[in-house]
């Protein structure tokens, strides 16, 4: 039977040379000398810093630029507070990666509503959808890319 998986996964390398690139943008540009402004990676967070708020969301926009460039969607990234003192400010990003729990049940229930003769099933951090015919797996497709899930998806492992 034909299938394929959901997922949601972020290419954890192109995301660290976007990373180095925006560096290295913020050490040529000019508005930037003599700033801490940097951005840093661990695991999957991103910490960013500045000088004040307005550098950090320059940073950001440089940030972003990159990233989509790089093919990595920036809807994974979620930002939290900017945190400022001493004149210095912080924001922590998180890279989400994987469909939780909540997700891969809204999801089965959007495909069950539509109707299309398949099997939606959780397994792990990923959706698996069989069916009989490949047209119906490709109407699931294009359903969930129209459909506004708040993180970005990936269709990989289609099976014949």
């Amino acid at each position: 039977m034909p299938s394929f998986d959901v997922v949601s996964e972020v290419d954890m390398h192109e995301l660290h040379n976007a990373v180095d690139q925006t560096n290295r943008e913020i050490d040529t540009r000019y508005d930037f000398k003599g700033s801490s402004a940097r951005v840093e990676q661990n695991e999957a967070e991103l910490v960013v810093s500045g000088d004040s708020e307005f550098q950090i969301n320059q940073i950001l926009d440089i940030l972003h630029q990159r990233i989509s460039k790089r093919g990595i969607d920036i809807a994974c990234l979620e930002p939290g507070k900017i945190e400022e003192g001493t004149g210095k400010a912080r924001l922590a990003i998180t890279v989400r990666q994987g469909i939780d729990q909540d997700q891969a049940r809204k999801l089965t229930r959007l495909i069950k509503d539509s109707k299309i003769k398949v099997q939606a099933a959780v397994q792990g951090e990923k959706l698996r959808v069989t069916g009989k015919k490949r047209d119906d797996l490709q109407a699931v497709i294009a359903l969930l890319k129209q459909a506004d899930v708040g993180l970005p998806l990936q269709f990989n492992n289609f099976r014949d």
